[in-house]
């Protein structure tokens, strides 16, 4: 395949993690509807990542250890690892067994950090790709 596996897989446990972090702040308002949605959208969210994790190992494997990229590359990987620890500590809060219950404020302040990590992870990533043209054809 030409084409890298990762940016196509990153779009969904980004998707999910971000509306889990709305619902979170939502049902502080909106009750047991919304901390419901957020928590199922959280278990989604972990398990997309982990092919799109994968993904991105296969990618770094690509890239040579004296590329100037390689500690931009760290850096994504180590924040959106932070940022997949914050969720994942999010929905072990909010779980008794294999129920979800109602999520604390610690719980719901792990999904607004989840959320920062995930945005620098994305911001990061951008730079990989429009600044050190990771993954880019050449014209």
């Amino acid at each position: 395949m030409r084409h890298p596996l990762h940016p196509a897989l990153v779009h969904f446990p980004i998707a999910c993690w971000s509306l889990a972090t709305v619902a979170d702040l939502a049902s502080l308002v909106g009750g047991e509807p919304a901390w419901r949605l957020a928590g199922v959208l959280l278990v989604a969210g972990i398990g997309f990542a982990i092919p799109a994790m994968l993904a991105g190992f296969l990618e770094l494997a690509k890239v040579a250890e004296d590329n100037p990229a390689i500690k931009d590359v760290n850096r994504h990987m180590i924040v959106v690892m932070c940022a997949l620890a914050f969720y994942t500590a999010s929905l072990f809060l909010r779980l008794q067994g294999t129920h979800l219950i109602e999520p604390g404020l610690l719980a719901i302040g792990m999904s607004v950090l989840g959320f920062l990590f995930l945005a620098a992870a994305g911001w990061l990533g951008g730079k990989l790709v429009y600044g050190h043209r990771l993954g880019v054809s050449p014209p």
